[in-house]
């Protein structure tokens, strides 16, 4: 649920800002909002120091990280190094790929000497360099001496000789680079022994990732407080800051603020949109909170929390998208041995959301009698047994069922979110506006299963979708004048009936996605262990299909964010009102 926020202004004077503020942090409860522009020398000096450790940290190498110094000094020299590092190391490699670029040219043309070349300049022979191609190269005067230094294609690489600067073909002419190509070898060596040296003091360096991590954890908070600080209002000898905080944690902010002499107010929240969002639910609910924020997704204050709806419908999706039960216990199976390398640090409420999806595409997957795309292994006794016959995948016939089954997903989950919204209005008119939603997606269910799958319609839907359509442009913007909310209504009534009609047929998705994977294990399957083999043929068949099923595997987990969550995010949440511009409750602690 979404833990409600009271509104609280603290005045202090302008001798205990600094103490003030240390105790707030300590206090960690107080989301703050700036009362002005929050900008100071200090916060951009540590802003660009940040910068420096963050852009030293991704030069370093992944690997054991050691705790190393924790001085903030220390720090700085190590970040200072190891950018000064990185500045060489790309000065070295630009050089190297200019050196390279000679060497290769002296290749083409072979060893010129440019010492040689400056001599004869001097002498008064001059050696021009030209590509040409053979038509050219026949009609050039023979006043001249030419020689073909090499040929690639229909393309010839041609040495001219002239007695004047000014004698010169009308073609593009190839420099000469200013080097000595007996040198060029030795500058290239030396090149990369310097890049080599810089690279292995770098691996060094890496075991700083620990010390470097830390003092950059402590910038973010010299940063965050630096911005408290200046995005104080100021009022003569007194300064204030304006935040919110959670009811529950009001009573130990008036608490410390009576001890410290602060003047304080606490009231309602006035702006909703103000109010950051804090999330608070039972522990088996918050396995799903780390793909919502790796969404990037934060519902506004007003809106709803639907980790409990996201939860459940997502649980269900990953099992019809993936589709294998064998597929599910490899998931099982990865899960456990990344957990356990992961150790404590890894967060575990990831890990159970994995198992947990793993295990329903297990069931899904037996149900439906789908192991590894091998037919032969569901019609054994046991996992015979498991199959439930609507869902058999090896019977064609069912692929209207679950069509059908995803239609009825759709017109649950559309009608559960227009009942939270009713709920949330209950004692509002607009409430009536949801059930009327409701009236409409049934009977767009229903006209679904008769366009797809010529199922009957039942006599009812026509009076049920025209109840549905009053009721909704009635009440979805009730206000005094009756006639002008409906006007507002009816112009964008019919668009969202059709978004409701594609919503409804968007969830056939979760039916052609998870065929589309058992048919492409099965097809190789027989592709590959179809017909008989020698020992040889056969392990690499078995090669071939781990790589197939491997891949077949990562597209199904790609779908699943791609087709699952879209399902979640925004047909779900569309029908629920959400607009996802909320703002995380981030508060000022230590």
């Amino acid at each position: 649920m979404i833990v409600k926020m009271k509104k609280a202004t603290l005045l202090v004077s302008a001798k205990q800002q600094l103490e003030a503020l240390k105790r707030l942090r300590q206090l960690g409860v107080f989301h703050v909002k700036f009362v002005q522009n929050p900008q100071s020398e200090d916060a951009d000096r540590l802003r660009m120091e940040a910068a420096q450790t963050e852009k030293a940290l991704s030069l370093l190498r992944p690997g054991a990280e050691g705790s190393g110094p924790e001085h903030p000094e220390t720090a700085r020299q190590t970040v200072s190094k190891i950018l000064d590092l990185a500045r060489k190391h790309d000065t070295a490699a630009a050089q190297l790929a200019e050196k390279q670029g000679i060497r290769n040219w002296f290749k083409q043309w072979g060893d010129f000497s440019w010492s040689s070349v400056q001599a004869l300049s001097k002498a008064g022979l001059f050696i021009r360099l030209y590509v040409v191609d053979k038509g050219t190269l026949k009609n050039l005067p023979e006043d001249r001496y030419t020689v073909v230094l090499g040929k690639s294609g229909g393309s010839f690489r041609i040495a001219r000789f002239a007695f004047s600067p000014e004698d010169r073909l009308g073609l593009k002419e190839e420099n000469i680079p200013p080097v000595e190509a007996a040198g060029l070898e030795a500058d290239i060596r030396n090149i990369l022994s310097e890049v080599a040296a810089i690279e292995s003091e770098m691996v060094l360096l890496s075991r700083e990732r620990g010390s470097l991590t830390g003092h950059r954890n402590r910038l973010k908070k010299q940063i965050e407080f630096a911005s408290v600080l200046s995005g104080m209002g100021v009022e003569d000898r007194f300064v204030y800051i304006q935040g919110f905080c959670p009811r529950e944690a009001v009573q130990d902010l008036i608490h410390a603020a009576e001890q410290e002499d602060w003047g304080y107010a606490v009231e309602e929240p006035d702006d909703p949109a103000e109010v950051p969002t804090l999330i608070r639910n039972p522990k088996w609910i918050r396995i799903i909170h780390p793909l919502i924020k790796f969404m990037g997704t934060v519902p506004g204050y007003e809106e709803k929390d639907i980790s409990l709806w996201f939860l459940l419908f997502f649980i269900l999706f990953f099992a019809m998208l993936i589709g294998d039960a064998g597929y599910g216990i490899v998931f099982i199976i990865l899960t456990f041995i990344t957990q356990k390398k992961a150790g404590k640090k890894a967060p575990q409420e990831f890990y159970r959301l994995l198992h947990v999806a793993s295990a329903a595409t297990v069931v899904w997957g037996a149900a439906s009698g789908v192991w590894f795309g091998i037919p032969q292994i569901a019609r054994l006794p046991f996992f015979r047994n498991l199959v439930i016959p609507q869902l058999d995948a090896s019977v064609k016939d069912n692929s209207s069922f679950m069509i059908y089954l995803c239609f009825i997903i759709a017109v649950v989950q559309l009608t559960l979110a227009h009942v939270i919204n009713a709920f949330k209005i209950i004692n509002s008119p607009r409430a009536f506006a949801d059930v009327g939603w409701i009236c409409i997606l049934w009977p767009i269910f229903f006209l679904a299963g008769y366009l797809v799958l010529s199922r009957p319609m039942p006599h009812y839907a026509v009076w049920m979708f025209t109840v549905g359509a009053v009721l909704t442009l009635v009440f979805s913007n009730f206000q005094k004048n009756v006639f002008k909310g409906m006007l507002t209504t009816l112009i964008s009534l019919p668009f969202s009936i059709l978004g409701s009609f594609s919503d409804t047929f968007s969830y056939l998705r979760l039916y052609a996605v998870g065929i589309a994977g058992a048919t492409v294990s099965t097809s190789f399957n027989d592709m590959l262990l179809g017909t008989g083999h020698s020992a040889l043929g056969l392990v690499i068949a078995v090669v071939f299909l781990f790589l197939i099923h491997a891949l077949n595997m990562v597209l199904g987990c790609m779908s699943v964010i791609v087709h699952g969550v879209r399902l979640n995010l925004l047909e779900f949440s569309g029908h629920l009102g959400m607009s996802w511009t909320g703002r995380r409750y981030e508060p000022f602690r230590e």
